[in-house]
């Protein structure tokens, strides 16, 4: 795992020293096991090294291959190195040292542009090839790591983060209204439509899926991955879904445990995290280390209100797992004295842009300074795991069988669903026949109506810039969010649209580098996910339960308590309104000093901000948590101090 970062002068001028002790000056803020630099001609790349793998310890990055005339800079860590091995013909005594970096290179002399495909892992890297005179670099399928750029024909510079780029004196800093348009029009917490840029007009990134390929004074963004059209499988027996499942993610757990740290896991008292936990646990008592597991609670004083299918505190479900799978230290933090207000500043400065996940921001963070404290170098998490392992709604589900007439497998499985989590079949009817039907919905009272963001942004900012034509381009509507009721297109545009991945592997990308700690994720894994892609839906409900692949697969490695439980459902971050009441006079004096004539004004709309101020007056208590005019002020809060910045 690295910071990298390089120049590229066009016009074959050498590269100023001025301008790389500026980028690597910055980067020097971050904690490093190695910091090396390497020119060439008119190319220069560096990197800030943080050893997370066995084979990254020592390894010399950046590295200039004499033989081939290839030079790499990388932050990366490969997954599929076996098959890597045998691909290309490695020698096996060569395999244990190799660092990823040149493991990619080896790719890269095989496959050259096309490389990126067979590469499996969190990535990021550039290649100087000198013999054809050209960059090429990728990040990985789902943007793990980021890799932000500017060119402009004369100069083409890249770095991991933004600040070192804007720091170059050619380089301007500018508010890129388009991508802030994006964001203010998106109720959900997708940040841009288009994933290539950024809120810096001269800043862009490499998106999700694609490489970047430079040949004289032209740039072309290439995708090369894409996972809509998995080729379908079909197995003789139910049990042998689950025997497949269990090899592919178990062999997925074990890539991300490699490390020679200490390893970690976020735990919450669902599926998703108990099922990481369970085959991390299993793997490294192999290996004689204890997994360290790491789950929020909040604050002792926080009263609950949430109703009773809801758990904001889920240490019951955590500690049951924690007992059952064994060879675990268990840590829980609840994090008192903090609140996503105080530490809007922070996150500014770490994300570089405006983010929407503040409920959850000041908790994200403190995990991984926990972490840290213990040795841990790889934070294991299940953030994807919705729509991979744990994918399976049994309404959603049983609103297909309805639309497709199949009376008498959706009677069977509502009779099974309604034993296992209580009341009668019947009266989900309704429910599943909305679902099935969406149409339905316009027929609802208003008082039914689902509770929904206020539209933030201001209506003559959207006009020009035409923001609301570009999102229905992508299948959203008015709100910013899927026009589509259908949940298994909600699901294909996820995986088809690179877009969604942005948000939360920034997060973790940016994070990964004050703390020298690197979050993997299992469920993100492309193998896991294309076999969970590619198998019937029946997989997924069946016999009344729904998460069914997952449920089944944790048998007699999850309790029965947390792997069968579909009455309770765990939350975090429904404390956030709570927290911050200690500050909230503070809160309430700085939005009252926005007037009609703040720039924030220009972007957002007035109309929603006086109403959502005059709808927040009344006392303010825990449960406002939940009122989305309270979210949106927050918002408006904290893309105001964003854009002061540009003032």
């Amino acid at each position: 795992m690295s910071a990298i970062v390089g120049i590229h002068n066009i016009r074959k001028e050498k590269v100023s020293f001025e301008d790389t002790d500026t980028l690597m000056s910055e980067l020097k803020k971050f904690p490093a096991n190695d910091v090396k630099t390497l020119h060439l001609d008119n190319i220069f790349l560096g990197c800030l090294a943080q050893w997370i793998t066995p084979e990254s310890v020592g390894e010399p990055l950046p590295f200039y291959d004499r033989n081939r005339e290839l030079a790499i800079t990388a932050d990366a860590i490969i997954d599929n190195r076996l098959e890597l091995f045998e691909r290309l013909q490695v020698e096996k005594h060569l395999r244990k040292s190799m660092p990823d970096s040149q493991l990619i290179l080896l790719a890269y002399s095989k496959w050259g542009i096309e490389s990126p495909k067979y590469l499996v892992g969190d990535f990021a890297f550039m290649i100087w090839d000198q013999r054809k005179n050209r960059i090429f670099g990728a990040r990985d399928f789902s943007g793990t790591r980021t890799l932000y750029y500017y060119f402009d024909h004369l100069r083409f510079a890249f770095c991991t983060t933004i600040k070192p780029l804007l720091l170059l004196p050619y380089i301007k800093t500018r508010l890129n209204q388009q991508w802030l348009a994006e964001f203010l029009a998106v109720s959900g917490m997708v940040d841009t439509v288009d994933a290539s840029v950024t809120p810096y007009l001269s800043v862009e990134q490499v998106p999700p899926s694609h490489s970047l390929l430079i040949e004289g004074n032209k740039i072309k963004l290439i995708r090369y991955c894409s996972l809509t059209s998995v080729e379908k499988i079909k197995y003789k027996k139910n049990e042998d879904y689950v025997e497949a499942f269990q090899e592919i993610f178990q062999e997925a757990v074990n890539c991300r445990v490699r490390t020679y740290h200490e390893v970690g896991a976020q735990l919450s008292g669902g599926l998703d995290s108990g099922s990481i936990v369970s085959f991390a646990a299993r793997k490294l008592r192999e290996e004689k280390k204890l997994l360290h597991t790491f789950s929020y609670i909040p604050p002792a004083d926080f009263v609950d209100f949430t109703p009773r299918n809801i758990m904001p505190n889920e240490t019951p479900f955590i500690k049951e797992t924690v007992r059952y799978v064994g060879n675990i230290s268990d840590n829980y933090h609840d994090f008192a004295g903090r609140d996503p207000y105080t530490e809007i500043d922070s996150f500014l400065d770490l994300m570089e842009m405006p983010y929407k996940f503040f409920e959850n921001s000041f908790w994200l963070k403190g995990m991984f300074e926990k972490a840290k404290e213990k040795g841990v170098g790889v934070l294991l998490n299940g953030g994807r795991g919705n729509l991979s392992i744990s994918w399976g709604s049994a309404i959603e589900y049983y609103g297909f069988l309805l639309k497709r007439l199949r009376f008498v497998r959706l009677s069977q499985e509502l009779n099974q669903y309604s034993q296992v989590v209580g009341g009668s079949r019947y009266r989900r009817l309704p429910l599943i026949a909305k679902v099935a039907f969406p149409r339905i919905n316009k027929f609802l009272k208003a008082g039914q109506s689902p509770y929904e963001m206020p539209a933030l942004i201001n209506s003559e900012f959207a006009r020009k810039t035409d923001v609301y034509n570009k999102l229905s381009e992508f299948g959203m509507d008015e709100t910013g969010w899927f026009s589509s009721n259908d949940v298994f297109e909600h699901r294909k545009s996820h995986f088809s649209e690179v877009f969604h991945w942005n948000a939360s592997n920034t997060l973790a990308s940016k994070l990964s580098l004050p703390f020298s700690l690197l979050k993997r994720d299992p469920t993100n894994d492309i193998r896991v996910i294309r076999f969970c892609l590619s198998i019937p839906e029946e997989q997924y409900v069946q016999n009344g339960m729904d998460r069914a692949l997952i449920r089944r697969s944790t048998e007699n490695l999850l309790p029965d308590e947390v792997r069968l439980n579909q009455r309770i459902r765990g939350v975090q971050g429904a404390d956030w309104v709570h927290r911050m009441l200690p500050h909230w006079d503070k809160l309430s004096n700085e939005l009252r000093s926005l007037n009609i004539n703040s720039r924030i004004f220009e972007f957002v709309s007035v109309e929603m901000f006086e109403d959502a101020v005059s709808k927040t007056q009344k006392k303010v208590t825990p449960e406002c948590a939940i009122d989305p005019y309270y979210k949106a002020l927050m918002r408006v809060m904290i893309v105001n101090r964003f854009i002061q910045k540009f003032a």
